[in-house]
């Protein structure tokens, strides 16, 4: 059954969509069945894997919708054991028409539950919201990855988002856990990224991934192209971090499934 993880911060520009592609192309690449559940209205994850969110294909609004079955939304894609449920932009009215709707909270998990056997995990793309969208993720999923920028303010808004994490379990999803706090965007040439990074590990100790992903003219380009940057550029520096933070994220999970974490 699929680990399930939400890539969630209320804070836009942090390398949420970045690291949900990257971080699915390196897990697939390392052998693991992957699912990108692109949940984000502006649908950029859909786009940086290559696939149009304006056309009329279903999406997985229609899904959330119960108009069509999760499954018939997935779509493969070129690199293998990769595959994507797109957003289309119509998904941005999807928190108003979810209102009254029973269990509205709960509709992803409901709909995401048969084709969790298919794969090894499954990255929830969210949107830079605590809107009910990312409710609905948190509720679907084990556990949730933070991006944090390696810029000033970055700790701003962590605190509002823990407090959601904490009712989401006491309310809704009680297995829910963070799964780790990912650095994104790191300059070595300014002495503010290091200090961010001192910063980040002295609030969250073991909870942050050794891995920092730095901010490349490659990993940038890359989604224009619709492509993961182990396509566009397997020898990247972003290629290696986000090889080097799947590998942290697979002996976490094993080193948790064997009882030592």
């Amino acid at each position: 059954m699929a680990r399930v993880y939400a890539i969630a911060n209320q804070k836009g520009g942090v390398g949420k969509t970045t690291t949900a592609i990257n971080l699915g192309a390196a897990l697939a690449e390392q052998g693991c069945r992957v699912l990108v559940v692109d949940f984000d209205p502006q649908a950029n994850a859909t786009s940086g894997l290559g696939r149009n969110p304006h056309q009329e294909a279903p999406s997985i609004y229609e899904a959330l919708l119960d108009q069509v079955p999760l499954e018939a939304v997935i779509v493969p894609l070129a690199l293998p054991r990769l595959a994507l449920a797109p957003a289309a932009l119509r998904l941005a009215g999807a928190e108003v028409e979810l209102v009254g709707l029973l269990a509205r909270e709960q509709r992803l998990r409901r709909i995401l539950r048969p084709v969790l056997g298919a794969y090894d995990y499954v990255l929830i793309d969210c949107p830079p919201s605590l809107g009910l969208l990312t409710v609905n993720a948190l509720t679907a999923a084990d556990g949730i990855l933070i991006p944090v920028q390696c810029e000033y303010l970055a700790l701003e808004g962590l605190g509002q988002l823990i407090r959601t994490i904490d009712l989401i379990r006491d309310n809704l999803n009680p297995s829910l856990r963070i799964v780790g706090l990912v650095l994104t965007m790191f300059d070595a040439r300014t002495n503010l990224a290091q200090q961010v990074v001192d910063e980040v590990r002295r609030h969250f100790g073991a909870l942050v991934f050794e891995t920092v992903i730095p901010r490349t003219v490659r990993l940038s380009e890359a989604p224009s192209f619709g492509q993961p940057i182990l396509q566009y550029d397997a020898h990247s520096r972003g290629a290696q971090a986000y090889r080097s933070l799947a590998g942290e994220l697979l002996a976490r999970d094993r080193g948790r499934e064997g009882g030592t974490a």
